[in-house]
């Protein structure tokens, strides 16, 4: 597959196609679907930053407010507070890219003057307040779909092609976002975000119309409940579904992988990449 997006950086980590980076995903929350409470003092999470980084990631992105399904909107205040600690501290420690996974613009403008190198929006920076703080600060960020918001989206999610209608709400925000000032843009299909098992599948299978809109795209589908749906595996067991997910998707073309098992990952991809070295793969 030919190179369809620009390479650029995001603080030290490059971006570009046919090589998939690590994103570390820490959550310092009480009630994420996965590890909510695991890490939420900062000592915790700065532990568990560096051990992401020591282990491989390439970017560690920082969320203070759960977007598990059925989850409710906390107050500004109260993710600030969660999350710039954490940033803080990490940015002390270690020069790794930091994200803040936030839709709020007072929480990213925090977190940037902070340290923070990127912004990741689960609701596609459709607050144009946080589109000026993007532009105004010059960082990359991370747009992505989903249907409704976390307490909603599950709701009995329905489309008519999920690839075509996702592929374009991507679009339509990426040029958005370029208008407003925005230049550094990866986009993020939202896997389990207001979507079946089907629409997760055929957002699998159909990954390169995706790809073929000319940014990065982000994968995250680790953990999460389509491998349950699939296998029964509960929340503790399914790196193995996680693994498969994320190879495929950098198969087709995914540019950054975000992961809770950052060592097992790393390792999936250092495999893959030795693979594709040989010529064997075409």
């Amino acid at each position: 597959m030919k190179t369809v997006f620009k390479s650029f950086k995001i603080s030290g980590a490059t971006l570009k196609h046919g090589s998939a980076l690590i994103a570390g995903v820490l959550n310092v929350t009480p009630d994420s679907f996965s590890d909510g409470g695991d890490f939420s003092t900062p000592k915790k999470a700065l532990a568990r930053a560096l051990k992401m980084e020591q282990d491989g990631a390439d970017i560690i992105d920082v969320g203070g407010e759960s977007s598990r399904p059925g989850a409710k909107a906390i107050p500004v205040k109260t993710e600030i507070w969660r999350v710039l600690p954490v940033i803080e501290a990490i940015r002390k420690k270690s020069r790794v890219p930091i994200s803040i996974d936030t839709k709020n613009p007072l929480t990213a403008r925090t977190a940037i003057l902070a340290g923070a190198d990127m912004i990741n929006d689960i609701t596609g920076f459709t607050n144009p307040a946080l589109v000026k703080v993007a532009a105004k600060y010059n960082v990359p960020v991370v747009v992505m779909h989903m249907r409704g918001t976390p307490k909603t989206m599950q709701n009995k999610p329905r489309y008519r092609d999920v690839v075509k209608e996702v592929a374009g709400y991507l679009a339509s925000r990426a040029k958005f976002l370029r208008k407003n000032g925005v230049e550094k843009i990866i986009i993020d299909p939202g896997i389990g975000f207001g979507k079946t098992l089907a629409h997760n599948l055929a957002i699998f299978i159909g990954l390169e119309h995706i790809v073929k809109l000319g940014f990065p795209v982000m994968i995250g589908a680790s953990r999460k409940r389509f491998i349950k749906d699939v296998t029964g595996a509960d929340v503790n067991h399914r790196l193995g579904g996680s693994i498969s997910a994320h190879v495929y998707c950098a198969l087709k073309g995914a540019a950054i992988i975000r992961v809770h098992d950052v060592a097992e990952h790393h390792q999936a991809l250092k495999i893959l990449e030795a693979i594709k070295k040989t010529g064997i793969h075409k």
